[in-house]
């Protein structure tokens, strides 16, 4: 404190503005010691935007939540239907015949195998390299998918086999299979099997 100074006297008009301030001392209003009081419209503004920013909060979560996610975070399932399919439910026995390591034909060998047996008949029906290759050729279409039905009903997946359930490809392939050898059977000119039921059905139907 300087000489000739007392404590009451106001600052000198040339205190730099940069001098350290005391504790004591506010930006408040001459002559008062205390900390400001706040603004009411800085308060007011504050309390407005803390409102909104609860409202956008509450809003978003609701939205949330409606849209299927749990308030916990875990996507809430639908009980609706897809309104585009992208995807199919894999058929009873529908997996892989062998392991994921081995080779893809080693993974569906019991199609390969239908469907080889199948091709073969039907080149040899198309070629006709031999006597009764039509016979022949056409019992062998039809071995190949009862051999299908039984493996269908032995092995436990057949992999791309598989089209519908278990019972179904059973009926679909034997049926068909099935009918397809009693045709060659019956094929004319002389048939590999008589039944009588057969030819008077064709006689009654021609006469």
């Amino acid at each position: 404190m300087g000489a000739g100074t007392s404590p009451a006297d106001p600052a000198p008009a040339g205190r730099a503005a940069d001098e350290p301030r005391e504790p004591d001392e506010r930006d408040g209003p001459t002559g008062t010691t205390g900390s400001a009081s706040p603004d009411p419209a800085t308060a007011a503004t504050d309390t407005d935007t803390a409102t909104s920013t609860s409202t956008a909060t509450s809003a978003a979560d609701t939205d949330t939540a409606t849209d299927g996610a749990a308030p916990g975070g875990r996507p809430r399932r639908s009980r609706r239907f897809p309104r585009f399919t992208r995807d199919t439910a894999r058929p009873e026995g529908g997996g892989r015949a062998a392991s994921g390591d081995a080779p893809a034909p080693a993974r569906q060998w019991p199609l390969l195998t239908v469907l080889g047996a199948a091709g073969l008949g039907l080149l040899i029906v198309v070629l006709d390299p031999f006597d009764q290759a039509f016979r022949i050729g056409t019992i062998l279409i039809g071995g190949a998918l009862i051999a299908g039905a039984v493996l269908r009903w032995v092995v436990p997946s057949v992999g791309m086999l598989a089209v519908r359930s278990r019972f179904t490809d059973l009926v679909t392939y034997g049926l068909m299979g099935t009918l397809i050898v009693l045709l060659a059977l019956v094929a004319q000119p002389a048939p590999w099997l008589d039944v009588p039921i057969l030819e008077d059905a064709v006689r009654f139907t021609i006469r």
